[in-house]
C-alpha cells in the first residue's frame, strides 16, 4: 500500500486528508501536537477502512522533536510516497506597526521553519527511492498580501517560493512537488488567528459560503492521484464568492 504522511493532522484540512486517503487505500502517518487527538483518528481510520495508520504526535517548530519523531517511524512505515506539509496557522490580525512578536514568532517558526525541519527529514527518504509527492499547503494569502495580514503572507509567500525551489531541486530524483492555495475556508483557522474567540470567528464566514476542509482534502487527493508523467504545479481555489484575498461578495 503507497504512504502519505500529513502534518498538522488532528482538525481541518490535514484531518480530511487523512479520511479522503484511507478510502483510497493509503496507509497514513499522522501528525499533530494534540496526542489525544490523533489516537481517536488512529482508532476511527484503521477501524473503518482497515489501513495501517501510525499516529505520530510532535510539534513542527521543534527540529529536534521532529528528528527524532521521524527517526522513530518503524520499518513499515519508512517508503513514504507522498508528504503533505499541511501544518500552518495565522496568529493575530493586526497591522504591522501593532504586531505582537510572539504572534509573528508563531507563524515563521510553523509556516515556513516547520515545513522545512519535516521536508528535510523525509526528502532523502524519497531521494533514496527516486520517487515521491511533497504537497504544500500554501494560501491564496502567498500570492498576494491583504490589509493586517502581512507576516502571515509573508510566510505563505515563502511557501509559496519553497515549492517552486523544491520542485527545481528535486527535479533529478523524480520527486513531485504541487503548491495547493486555499482561499477562506471555515476550519480551526480563524479561531487560532482570532486568538479562540469562537463567536468573532464565526462572524468571518457570515455571507457566503466559504471552503470546507473536504474540497481541499478532495483536491489534493487528485493532484495526488494524477498518472506518474503527470505534475499539478499549483493549484489556487477559492469559494464562488471570492475573487481574490481582497475581493468578496457577502450577502447582508
Amino acid at each position: 500500500m503507497p504512504i502519505v504522511f500529513i502534518t498538522g493532522a488532528t482538525a481541518g484540512f490535514g484531518k480530511a486528508m487523512a479520511y479522503q486517503f484511507a478510502q483510497r487505500g493509503y496507509d497514513i502517518i499522522i501528525n499533530g501536537r494534540r496526542a489525544d487527538r490523533l489516537r481517536v483518528i488512529e482508532d476511527d481510520l484503521q477501524n473503518n477502512f482497515g489501513v495501517k495508520v501510525y499516529a505520530l504526535p510532535f510539534d513542527v517548530r521543534n527540529q529536534t522533536e521532529v528528528k527524532a519523531a521521524i527517526k522513530s517511524l518503524p520499518h513499515a512505515f519508512l517508503e513514504i510516497d507522498v508528504l503533505i506539509n499541511n501544518a500552518g496557522l495565522a496568529s493575530g490580525l493586526a497591522t504591522i506597526q501593532d504586531g505582537a512578536i510572539a504572534d509573528w514568532d508563531k507563524m515563521i517558526d510553523t509556516n515556513i521553519k516547520g515545513l522545512l525541519y519535516v521536508s528535510h527529514e523525509i526528502i532523502p527518504l524519497m531521494i533514496a527511492r527516486r520517487k515521491g509527492h511533497i504537497v504544500n499547503i500554501a494560501s491564496i494569502a502567498g500570492k498576494e498580501a491583504y490589509a493586517k495580514g502581512n507576516v502571515y503572507c509573508a510566510t505563505k509567500h515563502a511557501v509559496d517560493a519553497l515549492s517552486k525551489a523544491m520542485r527545481i531541486d528535486l527535479l533529478p530524483y523524480g520527486i513531485k512537488v504541487t503548491n495547493i492555495a486555499p482561499g477562506a475556508a471555515e476550519t480551526e483557522f480563524s479561531i487560532v488567528r482570532l486568538h479562540g474567540d469562537v463567536e468573532k470567528a464565526k462572524q468571518v464566514y457570515q455571507g457566503f459560503e466559504p471552503l470546507k476542509a473536504d474540497d481541499i482534502a478532495e483536491v489534493v487527493y487528485f493532484a495526488v492521484s494524477r498518472p506518474a508523467h503527470v505534475v499539478l504545479n499549483d493549484i489556487v481555489i477559492t469559494p464562488k464568492a471570492q475573487a481574490n484575498t481582497t475581493y468578496m461578495i457577502k450577502k447582508q
